[in-house]
């Protein structure tokens, strides 16, 4: 077993741990659960929220062990670096990984539960949410900041950014799914681009952003940041849609 506790939580390890060890048998399931399991639990009136990672196949129980961190283990690093970095992520508090003969068994993450009230997701879904433009704009800052700080966020999707309204016009933003990032001393006009590439397949998203983003990367033109980031969505849906069609068939030739 591999145990690591965040030391401004370090007074509550036993508990932590407990509520870990328990996790199959104990808290209150947030989600559907159809993926990686969450978990809430409260701690000295703290609720924390713990997510149980999907057990992984023969090749990454070995690969987790001895050549690459576990799911578990890079949210926890990189929350870290987050917060060190002045990025909005929730509070990381510990992480475990269980192992076996062969590898890894099962790993866990808990993080602070923030409770906000919207994600990007609602952004997408419903185009007459109050504040759209104003929040859809204050998220591109947010995503500039992301890339002006070297953070590459491979998951930056829908659902994976948390929004918490501050006051009547300023939101703050919170990154969650954490396990598949970059770090780098600087971003390519291609990879902060990309970047954008799974948050929306509506152009008329995609232009404000691009007017947005503009705004702060005054080495391009408006008009080729949206060249570049309606490209960059519209391959992404491409191939998620090719994707979703396989599936199908997939489905449709195990039926019959």
């Amino acid at each position: 077993m591999n145990f690591k506790v965040n030391p401004i939580f370090e007074a509550s390890t036993a508990l932590i741990l407990d509520k870990i060890k328990t996790f199959n048998t104990s808290g209150t399931l947030f989600g559907n659960g159809d993926r990686n399991k969450i978990k809430l639990f409260s701690i000295d009136d703290k609720t924390i929220n713990i997510k149980s990672f999907k057990i992984p196949n023969l090749i990454n129980k070995v690969a987790y062990r001895y050549f690459r961190k576990s799911k578990a283990k890079r949210s926890f690093e990189f929350a870290t670096i987050l917060l060190e970095k002045g990025i909005g992520t929730p509070q990381p508090i510990a992480f475990l990984e269980n192992f076996n003969l062969i590898g890894l068994k099962d790993s866990y993450y808990a993080s602070e539960h923030l409770i906000t009230e919207l994600t990007y997701r609602e952004l997408v879904e419903i185009p007459d949410y109050p504040d759209h433009n104003n929040i859809l704009r204050q998220f591109v800052k947010f995503t500039f900041d992301l890339h002006e700080k070297g953070v590459e966020f491979l998951d930056h999707s829908p659902g994976n950014t948390l929004i918490k309204k501050i006051d009547d016009s300023k939101y703050e933003f919170f990154l969650v799914d954490l396990n598949r990032m970059n770090f780098h001393n600087a971003m390519s006009f291609e990879q902060r681009m990309n970047n954008f590439s799974r948050l929306t397949p509506k152009k008329e998203m995609i232009e404000v952003m691009s007017n947005e983003y503009s705004k702060f990367y005054t080495s391009k033109s408006e008009s080729e940041i949206f060249e570049k980031m309606w490209q960059a969505t519209s391959t992404f849906q491409e191939e998620f849609m090719r994707k979703k069609r396989l599936k199908k068939k997939l489905k449709f030739w195990k039926k019959s």
